[in-house]
């Protein structure tokens, strides 16, 4: 569930903890470098808190210049794709601000789509596990209006250069961008594909080489 709020604020383990022991026990764990957000449950994403469970992509807040961008282009009652979604994070924005869009969002990490759920749930958002647009319904087929996207973009030889944070405490599979880090790029289906519900009018990506947020027009 999205829930509006200030973000972290001082001492965030210190008022997460039940008692001393467990104070103690998440010191630890933060000194042994678990992030912060996988510790506490929750990350702040624009100005939402959002769930993030252990082992799920945390959301950086450079991904909010995609948020801007896509709100620019969507109108009431749009059909919005959150892919790669990871929590959900950029989509549950979208609808959050642009009220009466239906909101679809889609992901391969079944620990991603957990929380993905729990945090669209409120929004009305429906969440497909699978491979990029593979898991999307027949429904949504030609309809898609904006695509937002947070896509793998580490290359492979570059898999161990991130922070422990991410390369030790989030799934490869939201990191490893392929050889040049740009596969999921290459994957996206031409127009005559029979999921080209994914030709929206206006596509957002969130990954380049240099780590900079970077839109692209599309559809």
């Amino acid at each position: 569930m999205a829930v509006r709020g200030d973000g972290i604020g001082p001492g965030p383990i210190a008022t997460t903890a039940r008692t001393p022991a467990e104070l103690h026990l998440l010191v630890g764990r933060s000194a042994a470098g678990t992030p912060l957000e996988h510790i506490l449950g929750w990350v702040r994403f624009r100005d939402l808190r959002l769930s993030v469970a252990p082992g799920v992509f945390v959301p950086r807040s450079r991904s909010e210049f995609h948020v801007e961008q896509a709100l620019a282009l969507t109108e009431p009652g749009a059909v919005v794709l959150d892919l790669c979604c990871g929590t959900g994070a950029l989509g549950t924005v979208v609808a959050t601000e642009r009220r009466g869009v239906e909101l679809h969002a889609a992901d391969i990490d079944a620990a991603g789509v957990r929380c993905a759920r729990y945090n669209l749930a409120p929004l009305g958002g429906q969440v497909h596990r699978g491979d990029l647009f593979d898991p999307l319904p027949e429904s949504l087929w030609g309809r898609v209006d904006v695509l937002v996207a947070n896509a793998p973009h580490v290359p492979t030889g570059e898999i161990t250069l991130p922070p422990s944070e991410a390369r030790d405490h989030e799934p490869r599979i939201s990191l490893d961008g392929g050889s040049d880090g740009l596969d999921v790029v290459g994957r996206r289906p031409a127009p005559s594909d029979r999921n080209a519900s994914a030709s929206p009018r206006a596509t957002f990506t969130g990954w380049t080489r240099d780590h900079h947020a970077e839109p692209q027009a599309g559809g």
